[in-house]
């Protein structure tokens, strides 16, 4: 395991640990990732007990991982840092692109899910992509993920809202953000801007970054204007 010192004056940098099993991959990414200006690669790894025994050190703000490691699935780091580090947003990197993969990542944990066919320059941009709230997805793992939906959803048109687990007679999701995602939410209604909801809570911007995408990814919805329409039809805002 390979943790480099963090300089004091870095907190604007994204902050990034890479679990891989690949050197060559690893090495390509790490060339890439250390020529970024605006990263800093504190962690490296090769197996999936290094990448939890990494989870100890002081979260990151992203972790790229591989799912084949040598020694069991990267799954398992999704999992433990996506409860022990709540606010480090998660992309796959693999060569895995079937759907029970692919979904037990996102069910992990997981915000981006990308195959190994993209360039380290293009995952480095697909890293500020993450970072900045985004969910990066290879275009055929897109595709799988939406054909899937469309059959979910036609498999569901003749059941009733009050049947489905989960939901209120009025088809609104129980407990569908957290308080913390709420409270950001609410902040988000009334105009503040990331730095602003930031100092507000006391906490990092980073961290109200990951709190936006988790209520992007729970409301199913891209943009600001998307959430708080989806957040009040939903009865979680007051109109």
């Amino acid at each position: 395991m390979n943790l480099t010192a963090l300089p004091d004056n870095s907190p604007a940098l994204i902050h990034i640990m890479l679990v891989e099993d690949d050197l060559d991959v690893q090495g390509a990414l790490r060339g890439a990732i250390e020529a970024a200006p605006d990263m800093l690669l504190t962690c490296v790894v090769s197996t999936r007990d290094q990448g939890l025994q990494a989870l100890t050190q002081p979260p990151v703000d992203v972790l790229l991982v591989d799912l084949g490691l040598p020694d069991g699935s990267g799954i398992d780091v999704i999992k433990a840092a996506h409860a022990r580090w709540p606010g480090c947003a998660i992309m796959v990197s693999t060569t895995f692109g079937d759907e029970e993969h692919v979904l037990s990542s996102i069910e992990a944990g997981a915000s981006g899910y990308l195959i190994k066919d993209s360039s380290p320059h293009r995952m480095v941009d697909e890293i500020r992509n993450l970072h900045a709230g985004g969910s990066p997805i290879s275009p055929m793992i897109a595709r799988q993920v939406l054909t899937r939906f469309r059959a979910s959803t036609q498999q569901d048109v003749n059941v009733t809202s009050s049947s489905l687990p989960g939901t209120q007679p009025d088809g609104t999701l129980h407990d569908s953000l957290s308080e913390r995602e709420h409270e950001v939410l609410v902040l988000i209604t009334k105009g503040f801007k990331t730095i602003e909801i930031a100092s507000a809570m006391q906490v990092s911007r980073f961290t109200v970054q990951s709190f936006v995408r988790r209520i992007y990814a729970k409301l199913e919805v891209n943009s600001k204007a998307e959430a708080i329409y989806e957040a009040r039809k939903q009865g979680l805002l007051d109109s």
